[in-house]
């Protein structure tokens, strides 16, 4: 391992705003914060948002920044590449924001039922032959149904065609209620604050000329998700 990622995964120790569970603290058990992150980690009542497989914590930073009145939370398994959300969070004292690390699969060892009311994904890896580890799948959106509110949002960003297709086709085929669709976000008249920050891998993407897909989309707790027939 690198000297800059042993030191990044040393400071990122010291930040009181970073979980980093053991798996066995986790595994088949309900984590300590499970169902009082808002009262006790943020020391207040406000909604409680997600952004998963957040990586540099980009986003999750300026969802934050523009909203004092929610509390954020970036999950990836990679410490390394959250130290960089994290470290800034800690520099410009940031009370709304906390980091974990851990792996999505196990969310529901970490949030009650109907704490989260809001979710992000942003650019996750596109899993073009292992649907079952796409962050949109069914499966994944079943773990999601455990803890969202009755009214919670899923929000999508990607670059990926494939994945926006897929996800696309798997919310028309449960009739989710679509909020917002589009193929070229920056084309559709669409963006705004939220929706305008970009992390490092969109800037990427951009600079490739690489349109950005958006999907925003009600999930309702109460159905058994199917998958498409085409997960192409």
């Amino acid at each position: 391992m690198g000297k800059k990622k042993l030191q990044r995964f040393a400071e990122i120790e010291t930040f009181n705003h970073v979980m980093q569970p053991s798996f066995d603290e986790i595994f088949n058990k309900s984590y300590k914060l499970k169902g009082i992150w808002s009262k006790e980690f943020f020391g207040n009542n406000n909604p409680l948002v997600l952004e998963l497989g957040c990586g540099k914590g980009e986003y999750t930073v300026g969802l934050a920044k523009q909203n004092q009145t929610r509390n954020f939370i970036g999950i990836d398994i990679k410490g390394a590449r959250m130290w960089r959300g994290a470290k800034t969070a800690h520099e410009e004292k940031m009370k709304n924001i906390g980091f974990l690390r851990t792996r999505i699969d196990l969310i529901n060892s970490f949030f009650e039922d109907e704490e989260i009311s809001e979710i992000w994904i942003t650019f996750p890896d596109p899993q073009p032959k292992k649907y079952y580890k796409r962050l949109t799948s069914a499966r994944f959106l079943g773990y999601y149904q455990k803890i969202i509110h009755k009214d919670g949002i899923i929000n999508l960003k990607t670059d990926n065609a494939g994945l926006y297709s897929y996800t696309k086709k798997l919310i028309e085929l449960n009739k989710l209620e679509l909020i917002v669709d589009t193929d070229n976000l920056y084309k559709s008249g669409k963006i705004d604050d939220i929706l305008s920050i970009k992390t490092f891998y969109e800037q990427q993407f951009l600079a490739q000329g690489k349109p950005i897909h958006y999907l925003k989309f009600k999930l309702n707790k109460n159905i058994y998700l199917e998958e498409p027939e085409d997960k192409k």
